[in-house]
């Protein structure tokens, strides 16, 4: 994607923990011929050689699955907050924007084995079942149930290039604080995380 250098994060550490954050992410392939895009949940983790890839499944029903090659490469996408900037916030006049956080992973990707995609459910259910007064453990589910794990085709995607967006004001440091003000005022929760963003790296860029 299109990154002007000031918005560019290229802090690897920092967007890899926003990817483990929003990890509800849109998956990118060709299928016969055109753009396809599913909106799944692509949980980050290390390989076996220590680096890092995106592990998810879809389902089998979903043709997009059967653009998978290993030569082929994928785009996966994840969105952070974003928020309406109006220009009657800066003490000069200029034409309102859009402040966000967007990532772009592009990677290669490998099916997964039974045994692999089993493991990887297991994973998935403990992270989000962790908060739960009575969590589902993939082990407690009956064969009956877990024969829908047939319907799914499991993935990992080898990260290979991460393109970072944090477009959060950094041309206008003098109106962050009320940028800031005006973004909080009006109690969107996307728009105080916006606002967030800006005192962490509006002034000076990301870090």
């Amino acid at each position: 994607m299109y990154i002007p250098h000031h918005y560019k994060n290229e802090n690897l550490a920092e967007v890899m923990e926003f990817i483990r954050a929003n990890a509800f992410g849109i998956l990118v392939n060709q299928v016969d011929g055109r753009p396809w895009a599913t909106h799944i949940p692509m949980e980050l983790e290390e390989d076996s050689a220590g680096g890092h890839c995106l592990v998810g499944h879809i389902s089998r029903a979903n043709p997009q699955w059967e653009g998978f090659g290993e030569k082929e490469p994928v785009l996966s996408i994840f969105n952070g907050p974003h928020a309406y900037v109006s220009s009657s916030w800066y003490r000069e006049e200029e034409v309102p924007t859009w402040d966000y956080i967007a990532v772009h992973i592009y990677g290669t990707l490998n099916i997964l084995d039974d045994r692999e995609l089993y493991a990887s459910l297991d994973r998935l259910m403990a992270r989000y079942e962790s908060n739960s007064k009575h969590p589902v453990t993939l082990a407690g589910l009956s064969a009956k149930t877990l024969r829908q794990i047939r319907g799914v085709v499991g993935f990992k995607i080898k990260v290979e290039e991460v393109q970072a967006a944090y477009k959060l004001s950094q041309g206008r440091p003098e109106d962050h604080e009320k940028i800031i003000r005006e973004l909080e005022s009006g109690g969107d929760p996307a728009a105080v995380s916006v606002a967030r963003a800006i005192r962490e790296h509006g002034k000076a860029g990301p870090k």
